[in-house]
């Protein structure tokens, strides 16, 4: 039995659940795949398409597998005011990726966030859960040069 199927198993195959079935998928995977799609849609007897519109209606739903750092950059009203958009276009120019993408070596995904709760550290981060404030465009990139040599700043 695949490992989608023995996750999907513990879940009830009325489709009120399909909700539930691809919350529990993106929480083990990271994203919804195609192989996860098609084995959702098997698993309520429904067409992928139908799975496939839900996944593209709800904005929390990812179809990107994440990079192995996930970096969420705050854009609450603090990090707002103090450069979220320039520390955004610093990750962009130095990933080569935008908002919502994942880098070609699968190592960075960079998306905005509404808040992290660490307003006084403003402009922040976060990487993998870990948080960066107080950024300016050296040490942003000195915390990238960290994690690419695989480890945390």
């Amino acid at each position: 039995m695949s490992h989608l199927s023995e996750l999907l198993r513990k879940i009830d195959t009325d489709r009120s659940n399909l909700i539930k079935a691809l919350q529990a998928v993106q929480t083990d995977e990271g994203y919804i795949s195609n192989a996860a799609i098609e084995a959702i849609a098997h698993h309520f007897t429904i067409a992928t398409v139908e799975v496939e519109g839900v996944v593209s209606f709800y904005a929390q739903f990812k179809r990107v597998k994440p990079g192995k750092y996930k970096i969420s950059v705050c854009d609450g009203t603090a990090c707002h005011i103090k450069g979220a958009s320039l520390v955004t276009g610093w990750l962009s120019e130095d990933l080569g990726i935008k908002d919502g993408q994942t880098d070609k070596e699968g190592l960075f995904s960079l998306e905005t966030v509404a808040c992290l709760g660490c307003c006084s550290l403003a402009p922040v981060i976060s990487v993998n859960g870990k948080v960066f404030g107080n950024l300016d465009r050296k040490g942003l990139l000195k915390i990238l040069k960290d994690y690419r040599k695989g480890g945390a700043a």
